[in-house]
Order: C-alpha cells, then sequence, then structure tokens
C-alpha cells in the first residue's frame, strides 16, 4: 500500500465524488423518457430492484478492490491475482474503457457548453431551429468549445483527489440538486404540467416486456458507473473507516433520486409544450432530447414570460446538464490518468499531458464525424447500417463492453479473490458486516446469478448492436 496516495478527505467528499460520476446526461433526460415510455411507475420499480439487488453488490465489489489494493484497475487485478497475465487483461479493459467512454462524453459535453454559450448570447430561437443543432455540431466554433472544456477538467485533474476532484464535487453536485430542484418547481407551474407527471408515476404493467426488464437493467447499470474502473479508482482514495456498504447505498440513492427528480422535471415540460404529444415517437435518446427537442419546449415559454425569460430558464437548464457532465466527464478521466500515476509512475501532470494528445485526437476524430470528414462520418458498417467514428465508440465501449467487465468483476471477485477475502475487506469500517444477511446476500450473489444475468446482457447487446439480432426474444 503506497504511503503517498492521495485520499477523500472525508465520507462526504467520497459519497459526492462517486455520485457526481454516477449523475450524468443520461440520469437528467434519457432516463425519466425512458422510464415513462415504458410502464412509468412500474418501469421505476424494477430499476429499483436492478439497482438492490444486482447493481449494489457489483459496486460494493468494485469499491472494495479499490480500497484493498489502493490501485486502479489494471493494478488491482494484478496484485489481487499474483501478476495474473489473463486478469491484467481485465484490468486493461478496466482502464482502456472509461479513456474511450471520455471520448463520446467529451463531444457531448463540448455541445452543452456550445448551446450555453448561444442561449445565453440570445440565440434560443437559432438553438430550436430545424438547422441549428447540424450546423453548430459542424462549425469550426466547436473547436474553440472543446478547448474551453478540456481547460476545466484539466484544471480540476491537475489539483488531484483532495483539492481537485473532491473540492469539484462538494460545490457541482449540491449546485446541481438545487438547480434540479428549482427547474422542477418551475416546470410544475406550466400548464398541463400533471399529465406529466401522471405519464412518468403510473404503472402500466402491460408494458412490462423482457425488452423493457433489459433495458431496466442496462440503464440502472450504466447510471451507475458500474464496468468504469471509476468505483476501484475512487475506492483506492478512501480510507479504513469508511463503511463501504453503506457508502455505496447512499451514492446509489444519490444517482437514482436525480434521476427521478429528473423525470419530474422533464415530462412536464414535454406535456406542457404539447398536450397532444405521441408519446410512443418521444425519443428517449439524451442527445435528440437536449439538442433538438428541448430548445423548442424552452423557445415556447416566449409566449408567457417572453424572450428573454425563456433564454435564462433555457441557459439554466443548459448549465444543470452542464454540471452533470463535467462531474462525469472529470471521473471517467480519473481511471486513465491513475493508471499512469499509479502503473507508470508519471506525474498527474504529465499524465494529463499523455491523455490530451491520445483521447483529445480520439475526440478530435469524433467530433468531425457528423458530416465535417467523411472518412470519420462513413467510418464503418455492421447491422445493417454506416455508422460514424462516434458511433462505432459508443456502440463498444459504452454499450458492449461494460457489462463484460462487470461479469469478469464478478468472476474475479468470487472465484480468484474469493469471496471470504471480499467479507474481510467489507468488515473494515462495518464491524456488523460479518455473518450478515447483506454479506449471504452479496456473497451469493456474485457468484451465482449476478454474473449470469449481466453476461446475457453482454450476449444479447453483441447481437444487436453488431448483427441486428436479439437472441433472447428481447
Amino acid at each position: 500500500m503506497s504511503a503517498t496516495r492521495e485520499h477523500f478527505s472525508s465520507k462526504i467528499g467520497f459519497i459526492l465524488a462517486a455520485a457526481g460520476s454516477a449523475v450524468g446526461i443520461g440520469n437528467l433526460v434519457g432516463f425519466p423518457v425512458n422510464a415513462a415510455k415504458n410502464g412509468g411507475g412500474a418501469f421505476l420499480i424494477i430499476y429499483a430492484l436492478f439497482v438492490l439487488f444486482v447493481c449494489l453488490p457489483v459496486m460494493i465489489a468494485e469499491m472494495a478492490i479499490g480500497r484493498k489494493t489502493q490501485k486502479e484497475p489494471v493494478g488491482a487485478y494484478k496484485s489481487l491475482s499474483n501478476d495474473s497475465k489473463l486478469w491484467s487483461v481485465a484490468g486493461l479493459f478496466g482502464v482502456l474503457t472509461p479513456f474511450m467512454i471520455a471520448v463520446f462524453y467529451m463531444v457531448l459535453t463540448v455541445w452543452i457548453f456550445s448551446y450555453i454559450a448561444l442561449t445565453v448570447t440570445g440565440n434560443l430561437d437559432y438553438l430550436a431551429s430545424a438547422n441549428g443543432f447540424g450546423e453548430i455540431i459542424n462549425s469550426n466554433y466547436i473547436f474553440l468549445a472543446m478547448a474551453v472544456v478540456a481547460a476545466i477538467v484539466n484544471f480540476i485533474l491537475v489539483a488531484g483527489v483532495k483539492d481537485g476532484i473532491e473540492k469539484a464535487a462538494k460545490t457541482l453536485m449540491p449546485a446541481l440538486f438545487i438547480m434540479l430542484v428549482i427547474m422542477v418547481i418551475f416546470v410544475l407551474t406550466l400548464d398541463n404540467a400533471m399529465a406529466g407527471i401522471e405519464f412518468f408515476l403510473i404503472p402500466d404493467f402491460d408494458k412490462i416486456t423482457p425488452s423493457v426488464i433489459n433495458g431496466a437493467l442496462s440503464q440502472a447499470f450504466f447510471s451507475l458507473s458500474l464496468g468504469m474502473g471509476i468505483l476501484i479508482t475512487y475506492g483506492s482514495y478512501i480510507n479504513n473507516q469508511t463503511n463501504i456498504p453503506n457508502s455505496a447505498k447512499l451514492v446509489a440513492i444519490t444517482d437514482t433520486a436525480v434521476a427521478f427528480t429528473a423525470g419530474l422535471m422533464i415530462l412536464p415540460a414535454v406535456f406542457s409544450f404539447n398536450p397532444n404529444i405521441n408519446t410512443e415517437t418521444l425519443s428517449d435518446s439524451s442527445v435528440s432530447l437536449i439538442f433538438t427537442f428541448l430548445p423548442k419546449i424552452f423557445l415556447a415559454l416566449q409566449v408567457s414570460i417572453g424572450y428573454a425569460g425563456a433564454s435564462l430558464v433555457a441557459a439554466f437548464f443548459f448549465i444543470l446538464v452542464f454540471f452533470a457532465a463535467i462531474t462525469s466527464l472529470v471521473s471517467i478521466l480519473e481511471v486513465p490518468v491513475s493508471y499512469l500515476v499509479t502503473e507508470k509512475k508519471h506525474s498527474r501532470k504529465k499524465a494529463l499531458i499523455i491523455l490530451l494528445a491520445t483521447a483529445g485526437l480520439l475526440t478530435v476524430f469524433a467530433t468531425v464525424s457528423f458530416g465535417m470528414v467523411s472518412f470519420f462520418t462513413e467510418f464503418t458498417s455492421y447491422a445493417g447500417g454506416t455508422k460514424s467514428f462516434f458511433d462505432v465508440v459508443y456502440d463498444i465501449f459504452y454499450d458492449t463492453i461494460l457489462p463484460l467487465n462487470g461479469f469478469l468483476l464478478c468472476v474475479f471477485v468470487s472465484y480468484r479473490w474469493k469471496k471470504h477475502n471480499l467479507s474481510d475487506e467489507l468488515s473494515i469500517g462495518n464491524t456488523g458486516y460479518k455473518n450478515s444477511l447483506v454479506e449471504k446476500y452479496i456473497n451469493f450473489s456474485l457468484g451465482t446469478f449476478i454474473p449470469v444475468i449481466i453476461l446475457l446482457v453482454f450476449i444479447n447487446t453483441v447481437a444487436q448492436k453488431f448483427f441486428a439480432v436479439s437472441i433472447f426474444g428481447f
């Protein structure tokens, strides 16, 4: 255990940082519509059950591995497997995945920043126009926005764990919560807002299909940042006084609460804008909702609060989403940063320079793959369609590799590191853990049905994403 390794200075700092990694763009926009379209309250119940009984044990295991080894995924797997080459590869997946996810997440964050700039300069009507989004993402100004976002992320990461990540989380996360509540209060005052609440919350069990169940599990898994190496890395920054199961529970509750509250913001706004909207055609894509649909909703507010008022509300919303995006992006990038510092013995500054030169270049490739450069726009084809470079990165590293990483983690903890060692680690800071029902459930579930469920999701995702085939009928 390295004596010089940084640690979070407080429990709340760790929880806010971990919650910041989990709370992202999908929580605020994609989740509410996905829930509303797939059974409302019924979907929410299924989602909550998956969080509690499937995702929480995986989250706890990731944090335990990190604290035990005081390392990121590569170092953690190597340390606990006695330098096994096979498990070192699993560790590399745990670093490569967030590295590549940061590429497409950076693109989305840059777009959000661009929308903030255009909104505050009085261009909300342009954002809501038919051609606005396509022209903005292919404008040369997008690279200026990229430089600003990169500078913000670098400023946070170069400061380190306590002075960078923790301080940013303690500032941005409370601000995000307050802004979200303010937006909810405002939206609920709009005409026909209650129709959106009913659509979001009233259970419709007839809509619960195998596909919806699969979607709920995938949403829960992705939402909590599982399989990204983030929680292993953040777990390495906590001390032995931390009660890992309780901390994981608080992170899961915070993440779910934000997603739920976002539903009270997004759906009432949608129904206020168009009470007769065909909800089946409402996209659950975070990208299309944020950048093409919601600007129209905000512009429609000018009838009641004027153009300046509508622009203020829109700017408030985009800043809210930007805060969520920045906390997630910082957490994602901390994994490869920690790898370069821990395994390659680089300084944080040098590690960030390396990331700027590599992930930064790939981000440029992803940015120009929406029409600027045909090579990256028509990068390859599979599942019957042409795919851009951005699509490939998203499909492989976000939709596909995450469940594979989760499966490997469960197998590693249960059959290589062994369950009794996991129990020993989790009993540190939690004297009542040994022989508790929680211990029995975690040990049983991680070694039996959880890896089976995650493996099925992985297999079905590969079949659907790359071969347009649904193996299991969902």
